[in-house]
């Protein structure tokens, strides 16, 4: 998915440019970017003052966005009318102000690129939204899942000339998850912070992002595949020293996310690695991580473990926690799981 979004934002040039788009979905980043090429190539630097328009859906009502659109640049081939935040405008839950939007786009004025950026998906079986398709591009940018995330620090790092390290990629995509303009914006800071050709580490990703290379959830999950008990117990008391950087709700999240797919590996036996990453939902890379736990831990053993996870969230939660810390509730989970 990284790939096809990528590649399609970077197939956009200055003269393959359509008079109407309609981007929308559950990934801004996408919208963003998208939105963000148009800008740079539609309109010369010299011409920008004239003849970009960048207005926000909260400011503008649906006739506002075409009072602009039938304009004529000024002294130019092209105008660009580009609205971020579509989602935002009031009027266009309204069904005539959706058949004035559709009845320009069925007919845009050949100088002038109309580009609706919004923050929501939006119905595509809707007249006016699939009008789009005919005269320009409809572009649905849906949510990454957690699984593709290591591919996309990968292929980022690899658009932008940077080398990273497995462990690398796995602090950043276990930490920070699918919130791929945070992934940007922490690759960009370590970036900065670099020599010249030097790869992105695990210690870079320590220093400049504020991740622990040694106290985190992958590293206890990596010391509960391995059933080092002193290990994990140093992690916990980390965490329960730190719960402010370390809350145990998203750790037990991560840690229940894990077991379940090493219980699902169990009923996948004999199945080639491509075919179990997809079922499973991860990373082909990380595979051998669930195969190794899946040597570990024995069907009933992972019912337990999950079990204790449960038990724990509860816990956090309030229920029959009594005067039991995060900390405590860390060291009694692992002293569970172990045990």
């Amino acid at each position: 998915m990284a790939n096809n979004y990528q590649q399609i934002i970077s197939k956009l040039s200055s003269k393959s440019l359509k008079p109407v788009y309609l981007l929308h979905g559950t990934e801004p980043y996408y919208i963003d970017q998208f939105a963000q090429k148009i800008l740079d190539i539609a309109i010369p630097d010299f011409e920008k003052g004239f003849n970009e328009y960048v207005l926000y859906g909260k400011d503008i009502s649906t006739g506002d966005i075409i009072n602009y659109a039938r304009k004529f640049p000024m002294m130019a081939e092209k105008q660009l009318v580009l609205v971020k935040e579509a989602h935002q405008i009031s009027d266009l839950a309204n069904k005539e102000n959706q058949t004035l939007i559709e009845n320009y786009v069925k007919n845009p004025l050949s100088t002038t690129i109309l580009v609706l950026a919004f923050g929501k998906a939006q119905d595509e079986r809707k007249s006016w939204v699939k009008s789009f398709a005919n005269q320009g591009e409809i572009h649905n940018f849906k949510k990454m899942y957690d699984y593709e995330i290591p591919d996309f620090i990968i292929n980022f790092c690899a658009a932008n000339e940077l080398k990273i390290s497995p462990k690398a990629v796995q602090l950043l995509s276990e930490h920070i998850g699918n919130n791929l303009q945070s992934i940007h914006n922490e690759i960009n800071k370590i970036k900065l912070n670099l020599k010249e050709g030097e790869a992105i580490d695990a210690t870079a990703v320590e220093k400049y992002v504020g991740i622990s290379k040694e106290y985190n959830v992958f590293e206890l999950q990596k010391a509960l595949i391995e059933k080092n008990s002193k290990k994990c117990y140093q992690i916990v008391k980390f965490f329960g020293d730190n719960t402010k950087d370390n809350p145990i709700t998203p750790n037990l999240i991560i840690l229940f996310n894990f077991f379940s797919k090493v219980l699902l590996l169990h009923a996948l036996k004999n199945r080639p690695d491509n075919e179990l990453a997809t079922i499973m939902g991860v990373n082909a890379y990380f595979l051998k991580d669930y195969k190794k736990a899946a040597q570990s831990y024995s069907i009933g053993q992972l019912m337990k473990v999950i079990h204790h996870i449960r038990i724990a969230d509860q816990k956090s939660k309030g229920v029959e926690a009594g005067m039991t810390s995060e900390g405590d509730l860390y060291i009694d989970l692992i002293f569970n799981i172990l045990n």
